[in-house]
């Protein structure tokens, strides 16, 4: 596999292609976090983080919850897209302006403009947790990119091709990074190694990853 040098300084202006409609805009996220991180607390408070099955039965090492007006979920029936969370049978937070806000601005610097997602999936990784090669491919729109923020530890992200067998790329990924993928590059697998290294000063033991998207 390709490992891609991102490791350095975390100039918010700084950008890597990672293909042709493909980029890491790193530290993107940075000038945010004072009103991103509260929200994303607030979040929490009324969707907990919890462990969802996959259809074959297995428990996914990733947590996750979900705001917007739709949220990803998974079970014995499959992956799909609820505007209910299952865990209280109410409605997802609504999406708070900083996140939309950010993921706007975050397209737009990777040539998406007019970007408003209705769904984001907020996984947290723990130390071991990883998520496999994958396509988003549950979306009704592919025509609108992915968008996806890392918060806490550092991990890398693997960007592969548009078959499961393709070579991934390995990505550094980083507090305060964003990754944007859409276009040619929309369905691309991708996934995240299983979580290591040393605890972020501010997050400690965990990652937090902010995946926007255009579901409905």
């Amino acid at each position: 596999m390709t490992t891609l040098d991102l490791f350095g300084d975390l100039d918010p202006g700084r950008r890597t292609r990672l293909g042709p409609q493909a980029w890491v805009l790193r530290g993107f996220a940075l000038p945010h976090l004072d009103a991103l991180l509260p929200a994303l607390a607030g979040i929490e408070a009324v969707s907990p983080f919890r462990h969802m099955q996959t259809p074959g039965g297995f428990t996914m090492s990733a947590a996750l919850s979900n705001c917007g007006a739709l949220g990803w979920t998974s079970d014995r029936h499959g992956y799909r897209y609820s505007p209910v969370d299952p865990g209280s049978g109410r409605a997802w937070p609504p999406m708070p302006e900083v996140f939309l806000r950010l993921a706007s601005e975050a397209a737009r610097a990777a040539g998406f403009e007019h970007y408003t997602p209705d769904a984001c999936l907020i996984n947290r990784y723990l130390p071991g947790a990883r998520m496999s090669l994958h396509q988003d491919k549950n979306e009704r729109d592919f025509n609108a990119p992915i968008v996806s923020v890392s918060l806490g530890m550092s991990a890398i992200f693997l960007f592969g091709g548009h078959a499961r067998t393709d070579k991934a790329a390995r990505v550094p990924l980083h507090h305060g990074d964003i990754a944007v993928w859409g276009g040619e590059d929309r369905l691309r697998y991708h996934g995240i190694l299983p979580l290591s290294g040393p605890p972020h000063p501010q997050q400690g033991c965990q990652r937090t990853n902010l995946t926007f998207r255009k579901a409905g």
